[in-house]
């Protein structure tokens, strides 16, 4: 399942060039994977008390098209889960219009904070622990 969540580009948010700072893509896409958690019914708390916490472990984007001051855009979230402890989370920034602004792909896991490892599970662990689990899967 593709999950979505809304932003608009902040003015404080620009580079010199009027567009948006290539860092805060990387924001946009963190923000769309913790509301995604959050949808799911797994908060922060939830996580640590658990004993686990999301790691990335590689992250790429693709810029495709800037953005600029007051834009509007839709962030997907996507979890692709394999065998073993990693997954894929697949993530594209759009604009009003439907068009591809950036593409965020990248690797993540679940990491045990006790023993700093990553779990063996995630997709397990995190359906187990979520409220609404099919917005996990995907």
């Amino acid at each position: 399942m593709t999950f979505f969540t809304d932003v608009t580009v902040r003015g404080y948010e620009l580079d010199t060039q009027g567009h948006l700072n290539q860092a805060v893509y990387l924001q946009y896409a963190e923000h769309a994977r913790w509301e995604l958690l959050r949808a799911a019914g797994l908060s922060q708390e939830k996580l640590l008390a658990s004993g686990v916490g999301p790691v990335a472990l590689e992250v790429t984007v693709k810029f495709a098209r800037e953005l600029r001051g007051g834009d509007r855009v839709r962030v997907s979230c996507r979890f692709v889960y394999g065998e073993g402890k990693t997954f894929r989370v697949e993530q594209r920034i759009l604009t009003e219009d439907g068009t591809t602004a950036a593409e965020i792909t990248g690797v993540a896991g679940m990491l045990d904070l006790s023993t700093r490892r990553l779990i063996a599970d995630p997709a397990g662990h995190l359906a187990q622990l979520a409220d609404r689990p099919e917005l996990l899967e995907g």
